[in-house]
């Protein structure tokens, strides 16, 4: 039996969801939401599924067995509160962009509203879904690296979106901080450190955006991280680049997928896994479909909402490390973390 799959949110991003659950054979796509019908019916009609403009009409009648919430919105993620509490609320397990929202108190009532109904919330934390990152994970777990000592993440690019000081931040380092946690565990205590890039056309000479972040994480296991961001970067040649160190050794992940590395303390000989040329991922698109491959096969076995990979609470925990980073630099101080 198929897992019935509505999109809401017609866009660029509701089309790359409804790619990759096209690619899944188990899934059918019978539904696409948007405020913009035209929109909706024209996305509609290529995956054969039926427009909606109103939400609660698509949730009575589409026989929903999963949602991808893909609206945007300040911050690319002010449109996401309300279409998730509706599906949450219907009992439909719910995939969720990144940010869950701009606003932390609507991501935190999210994740609460999720663990109350038992329903499965997961968020496109896509960076951690490709090859290289499940190497990584089991050189962590085989002892490779040992006991975790420090990590530094790099994420970086164009980007000259200056519609909130804060946009950087909210809406592109859920996925680096999203890698940090990953392989180091829980944040409790944040410091950071911005600077705004010059702008000649701007009426301080400087960007609207905090484009440039340095944050530094203690994690709970007594591990550090540095995560340096930027949207003034050249993203053509190397997007994202993590690194973890233990004792007994360290691995690298380059550009998001294209290598794993990893460098044993006492030894010259390294393991390396490349991007495979025929059968790796073509494109970075690809790792959001591993992620929703992924999605879809958690939810056709019944995964409890706990055991959600990427789930709604890793996309908050994110969300309370961003915020405590944004109040380190405000208050000038180091700053402990709710939940991260």
């Amino acid at each position: 039996m198929s897992l019935r799959v509505g999109v809401i949110g017609a866009g660029h991003i509701g089309n790359i969801h409804l790619q990759a659950y096209r690619e899944c054979s188990d899934v059918e796509i019978v539904a696409v939401c948007d405020q913009d019908m035209p929109k909706a019916t024209s996305r509609a009609g290529t995956f054969g599924a039926t427009a909606y403009s109103s939400l609660e009409e698509m949730l009575g009648s589409a026989d929903l067995g999963a949602v991808s919430v893909c609206t945007a919105g300040v911050e690319n993620g002010s449109h996401h509160f309300e279409p998730v509490m509706q599906c949450l609320r219907a009992g439909v397990s719910t995939l969720c962009e990144k940010p869950l929202s701009n606003s932390i108190v609507e991501a935190r009532a999210m994740v609460a509203e999720a663990q109350a109904r038992g329903v499965a919330f997961g968020c496109d934390l896509n960076h951690r879904f490709s090859p290289q990152a499940d190497r990584a994970q089991d050189w962590m777990a085989d002892g490779s690296i040992g006991t975790p000592l420090l990590s530094n993440v790099t994420l970086w690019l164009g980007n000259p979106n200056d519609a909130t000081p804060w946009f950087h931040l909210r809406a592109l380092h859920p996925h680096s901080l999203d890698l940090m946690r990953l392989f180091c565990g829980r944040a409790v205590k944040v410091q950071a450190f911005f600077n705004r890039a010059p702008k000649a056309d701007s009426p301080d000479g400087k960007r609207v955006c905090w484009s440039n972040a340095q944050i530094n994480v203690l994690f709970e296991n007594g591990s550090i991280g540095h995560l340096t961001g930027s949207y003034d970067a050249n993203s053509l040649l190397n997007l994202e680049r993590t690194e973890v160190m233990g004792t007994e050794g360290r691995f690298v992940i380059d550009n998001a997928y294209e290598r794993a590395t990893l460098y044993p303390r006492i030894s010259n000989e390294l393991t390396v896994v490349p991007n495979l040329l025929f059968a790796g991922l073509k494109t970075f698109d690809d790792t959001i479909n591993r992620r929703i491959k992924r999605w879809v096969q958690q939810v056709i076995e019944g995964a409890a909402p706990n055991d959600i990979e990427a789930s709604g609470a890793d996309g908050l925990a994110v969300q309370e490390i961003i915020e405590a980073a944004i109040a380190s630099w405000e208050g000038d101080c180091v700053v402990a973390v709710q939940n991260g």
